[in-house]
């Protein structure tokens, strides 16, 4: 009994291995092209529309450039992270928002996150396209060996080489199974290795290198002062609600309370009017008491967690909202309010922006990070620009050590993933 449970744990296991080569190899034919045609795209065009900043074309041309070589860039990103478990800073200087052509190209041009971008596409372009290759090719190479055992070296020119084994008849076929069957224990051990290699590069490249401490901490500093600058303005608005509404119905319903007092005896049907009318003042203040408190801390949140708040949030969406969670526990209470928050503007986006008619929500925890994927299937084209509604998120991530990634080809899908390091009690 023993032994055909191992002989079963064995051949599951193999069968695991084999399925997660063939995923590898998958992966490296898709990521071949990417490599060669999207890099050598970007770099061109890159290089072109700087040369021509000096006669002012490039004034125009080189923030739109920018802009797409960093969405290849954050994509790349996102399949690092999602294809090879590696996770690649995003660093990239906020612009100021409204700025001119002149301040825009400057300020990307002045950014060492945009250089690092610029030496990291000849570098995918090359090493990054062969490592990418060799994931795809190496599981294939064993499997000539064992087509030629099998008749192929019969159609084959005379003298044929597999490797080093020259098959000439049927006995030198079976060698060159033989050797396939080696280089087959090879390419299981070595294609999802040269898979990873692929993301490791392009996070040796992309990622911060010199100067990564001074980068982080000006990032930190940043969000820190932008979150300070958020809390401002969300206690101003607090107060502005609380003095417009709710306080203004309660000052009125008052004010109806001692006109009904001195008309109970004079005139009571003026004073049961005016009652109904105290009566649904004070429901409406309860209604904006209560919206108040939902834009604060929804309850809902604080009682039940992250996952069903994002799912209460997508029952009132205008479109489909598929949500997956799979979230063992729960964050602290600061990171649960920042990923409900960052979830409700990314939805808030895609039903105003996108056109969507259906949105995925995924939500889980792996590697100590809170993981949030939202996809719409609208027209794409979102960007985290100065000003948007994906840069206020970005900030308020980054008050967390947080990251955000954006994935939007013209035409759509869009695919906003964030990350944030957390534990869960």
């Amino acid at each position: 009994m023993n032994i055909e449970t191992k002989s079963d744990g064995r051949r599951t296991d193999g069968a695991t291995r084999t399925r997660g080569v063939a995923l590898s190899a998958v992966r490296g034919l898709a990521l071949t092209p990417i490599s060669l045609v999207g890099s050598v795209l970007c770099f061109c065009l890159t290089l072109v529309s700087v040369a021509l900043v000096p006669i002012g074309i490039g004034l125009v041309t080189t923030p739109w450039v920018l802009t797409g070589v960093r969405a290849f860039a954050d994509w790349r990103r996102l399949l690092a992270a999602e294809w090879g478990g590696v996770r690649i800073q995003r660093a990239y200087r906020p612009l100021p928002a409204n700025a001119n052509p002149w301040a825009r190209t400057f300020g990307m041009l002045g950014d060492p996150a945009t250089w690092r971008d610029f030496l990291w596409l000849p570098v995918d372009m090359t090493a990054g396209t062969v490592t990418a290759l060799l994931a795809f090719v190496l599981p294939l190479y064993p499997l000539e060996g064992f087509a030629i055992a099998a008749g192929l070296w019969r159609v084959l020119p005379d003298g044929y080489w597999y490797g080093f084994v020259r098959v000439t008849d049927q006995t030198s076929a079976f060698y060159a199974a033989g050797l396939g069957a080696v280089l087959l224990l090879v390419a299981l051990w070595l294609t999802p290795r040269m898979l990873h290699a692929h993301f490791r590069l392009t996070g040796a490249v992309l990622g911060s290198g010199q100067g990564q401490l001074a980068e982080r901490v000006r990032v930190l500093t940043e969000t820190r002062r932008d979150a300070v600058d958020t809390s401002a303005a969300e206690l101003r608005r607090i107060e502005r609600d609380l003095h417009d509404g709710a306080q203004a119905r309660l000052v009125a319903m008052g004010m109806d309370l001692g006109t009904i007092e001195a008309l109970l005896e004079k005139n009571p049907e003026k004073a049961r009017e005016l009652l109904a009318q105290a009566r649904q003042s004070s429901a409406d203040a309860l209604t904006e008491l209560r919206e108040l408190v939902r834009g604060i801390h929804p309850p809902v949140l604080a009682e039940r967690g992250l996952g069903d708040a994002v799912r209460a949030l997508a029952l009132r969406l205008p479109v489909a909202v598929e949500v997956e969670v799979d979230l063992p526990g729960r964050a602290e209470a600061p990171v649960e309010s920042a990923g409900y928050f960052a979830v409700s503007e990314i939805l808030t986006n895609a039903v105003k922006h996108s056109g969507a008619d259906r949105i995925w929500i995924d939500m889980h925890h792996t590697e100590g990070h809170l993981r949030i994927a939202v996809t719409d299937n609208g027209k794409g084209g979102a960007v985290i620009g100065a000003g948007s509604g994906l840069a206020g998120v970005e900030r308020r991530l980054g008050t967390f050590d947080g990251v955000l990634a954006v994935s939007s080809p013209a035409g759509g899908p869009t695919m906003v993933t964030m990350e944030i390091p957390c534990a869960l009690s």
